[in-house]
Parts: structure tokens; C-alpha cells; sequence
């Protein structure tokens, strides 16, 4: 018989970070970052705590990334350790080996539960090479609608779902000759994401985006957390 793995203990300390993707680094994937965040916890020699079974794995949790292309100041990863540590510390050193553009801005200790569960809402700024006047048009056209549906490849296939409804608040403002939304976007099922906004945006309100009207929309999120629907406000996911 197949002799089997050896069971790892559980973690005895967990440390949830947040931290940005900056300037040139907007562009990395998940996929990109999630290496580049391992081979750092490597440089570091950090006594992570593994997976059980025939191919163990650090035990690492990555919630609600950002879309590739997308800035953030509020990207979220959750590690667990085999010995406990000092959070200040580690915040320090991971400063130190991850490239500059992802900037580690805080470690905390956990306070149990799921961290993805707790990142409900997000907001974000949208800036458009398309004039106040206009983005200000396809603004109130779409947040008039009772419903937008747009289109998006998936897994699945191309799928057709409402982007309106996720939608809390949208506002135009203008930004040179430009433009830039403001958008509150509550997180639902299926997943609406700030490009589907600007898709639907363009359905009902004529929006031109794209590098054939100058320019591709640049999307940053400034925050992501739990969401109080009676303030439209949302909260620090980390306490």
C-alpha cells in the first residue's frame, strides 16, 4: 500500500497584509505577484506552515486581487506561520524583497474568520481620456437604467449578466481635458468589475473608450473591505 504523507500541523500564527501595486507593476497578473510574493517569503526565511498531503504547499491565501492592468492601494494576502512572529518585523522585511511598485502597507496579526468574506464592497477611480461632458452623460444615462447587461468571456463561456445593480454610487468629474469616474461597487454573483461598468457605460450611454478614441481607460482601487449598507461606506477588512 502506498504509504501516506505525513500530516503537517496547523499554523500557529496567522498574519494578513495589505499591500499596492504601483506604477509599471499594475501590469503584473496575480499569477505574476503570487511568485513573486512566494520567492520573497523564501528570501526572507519566514517558518512558514505547510499543507498536509503528497504535495504540501505554503499556506497562503490570496483575496480579491485586482484585475491585470488595474493599480491598487488595497490588495490583501493572508499567510500562516509555524512559529510565531513579529508582524512590524515581517512588514520590514518583505518591504525589502519585494520589487519596488508592490509596496507592503500593513501586517496584522488575524482576528479570525475569512478574510475574503470581509472584502464586500470596493471603490475606484476611473480616469478617461473622454470629456467631462460626456462621461457626465453616459454617468446619468447608466445610473437611470433599472438594469445594464453587458457581456464578458469566462470560464464558462460568454455569459450576459446586470452590471447596474452592483453598482452603489458613479460620478463623473473633470480632470484636465479628461475625466474621471468615481465608482462604488458592491461585490456580487456573478462578479462585476469596473471594466464591465465601463462596458455598460458605453451600452447606454455611448461612452467612447479604447485606443481607437486615444486611450485605454486606468483603473485604480483605493478600497476594498466590509461594506455598511446604511452609511454607503466601507471598512478596514484587517480589523
Amino acid at each position: 500500500m502506498r504509504q501516506q504523507p505525513e500530516q503537517q500541523a496547523p499554523p500557529v500564527q496567522r498574519l494578513r497584509i495589505r499591500y499596492a501595486k504601483r506604477g509599471r507593476l499594475r501590469f503584473t497578473s496575480h499569477r505574476d505577484f503570487s511568485r513573486a510574493f512566494e520567492r520573497a517569503l523564501v528570501r526572507v526565511r519566514l517558518p512558514m506552515a505547510y499543507s498536509s498531503g503528497f504535495n504540501p504547499h505554503p499556506r497562503i491565501s490570496y483575496a480579491g486581487a485586482a484585475p491585470t492592468g488595474a493599480a491598487s492601494e488595497a490588495e490583501y494576502v493572508e499567510i500562516g506561520l509555524a512559529e510565531v512572529v513579529d508582524p512590524a518585523a515581517v512588514h520590514a522585511s518583505l518591504a525589502e524583497a519585494l520589487p519596488d511598485g508592490l509596496d507592503v502597507l500593513e501586517v496584522v496579526e488575524s482576528a479570525g474568520g475569512s478574510l475574503a468574506d470581509r472584502l464586500e464592497a470596493s471603490t475606484w477611480l476611473i480616469d478617461l481620456v473622454a470629456s467631462y461632458d460626456d462621461a457626465a452623460s453616459a454617468v446619468a444615462a447608466f445610473l437611470a437604467a433599472d438594469e445594464v447587461l453587458v457581456e464578458r468571456m469566462t470560464k464558462k463561456g460568454l455569459r450576459e449578466f446586470d452590471c447596474r445593480s452592483a453598482v452603489v454610487s458613479l460620478e463623473a468629474e473633470p480632470v484636465g481635458p479628461g475625466s474621471r469616474l468615481r465608482l462604488l461597487l458592491r461585490h456580487s454573483t456573478p462578479a462585476v468589475r469596473p471594466d464591465d461598468v465601463i462596458s455598460g457605460l458605453t451600452a447606454v450611454g455611448g461612452l467612447r473608450v479604447g485606443a481607437e478614441h486615444g486611450g485605454l481607460p486606468l483603473l485604480t482601487r483605493l478600497t476594498q473591505g466590509p461594506f455598511d449598507e446604511a452609511t454607503a461606506t466601507i471598512g478596514d477588512p484587517l480589523r
